[in-house]
């Protein structure tokens, strides 16, 4: 299968399917396994789908010395090169968001449009400080692995699919707990500023019962991005794309399909 070298690292990833491209870009306790309900929904719309696993997760194993989510943007930047993909739409699920929004911000060009689903994307706010510092705790103390990252009584109502969420965490190697700290780094956030000239269609995706970016960081960062978006999602938990895929494919295909003419 195809992998891009990127900062010592060769960064797994697969395509699928032909037309305008999108890349999804899983959070902390995934992989590109992570968006099975997403790949042939989107391929079956017409789009070109790439999905990739972030380095250190899945089949793109690194050193902890090489991990640092400042090093994501480049990743991506090598991904789309070596399959000559120019522009393409990112959809991004929480530790994804540090590859989405500074890529939309130091590459526009190359970014028709951004989904935000659960992240701040390293929008450096002090909301967003408060929820990393709760994350890091509940790493230190729980693993990446776990239930956090679904509604509370999800897994009671759906037992299987939560066997399934946690299975596919476990694929995972496992990074020291020191890689996660880099996350705190200055060089992971992106200051407010940055944003003055922006103009990337960007939706941001809030859920009711996320236990980690709770809908006030996500509604807080909305307002910061220029232009951008907010859906809001009543009955989940932070992994919505997981727990309710067919609203989550409607409402991101929904938003993709009015950004048409930027392909072009």
């Amino acid at each position: 299968m195809p992998s891009a070298p990127s900062h010592g690292c060769e960064i797994y990833y697969e395509v699928q399917g032909e037309g305008p491209a999108i890349v999804f870009a899983h959070g902390m306790g995934g992989s590109a396994l992570s968006w099975w309900q997403q790949v042939p929904f989107f391929v079956g719309r017409g789009y070109r789908v790439l999905a990739f696993d972030h380095r250190g997760f899945g089949r793109s194993s690194c050193e902890t010395d090489d991990f640092h989510p400042a090093r994501f943007p480049d990743d991506l930047r090598a991904i789309l090169d070596r399959e000559q993909i120019e522009r393409a739409a990112l959809v991004c699920q929480s530790m994804g968001g540090w590859t989405g929004l500074p890529m939309a911000v130091q590459s526009p060009e190359r970014v028709v449009a951004l989904v935000l689903s659960g992240t701040p994307g390293g929008l450096d706010t002090e909301k967003a400080a408060e929820a990393r510092a709760h994350i890091g705790s509940r790493i230190g103390s729980e693993g990446i692995r776990g239930n956090a990252a679904l509604a509370p009584d999800y897994p009671e109502r759906e037992p299987a699919m939560a066997f399934l969420y946690d299975q596919i965490s476990a694929l995972n190697p496992g990074l020291e707990l020191q890689a996660f700290a880099t996350f705190s780094d200055s060089a992971a956030q992106l200051p407010e500023e940055a944003l003055a000239c922006y103009d990337v269609p960007t939706l941001v995706i809030s859920a009711a019962r996320d236990q980690l970016f709770a809908p006030a960081v996500l509604e807080d960062v909305a307002a910061r991005i220029p232009g951008s978006e907010l859906a809001h999602f009543p009955d989940v938990g932070h992994s919505s794309y997981f727990e309710d895929a067919d609203h989550f494919n409607d409402v991101v295909g929904a938003f993709l399909d009015k950004q048409q003419a930027r392909w072009s």
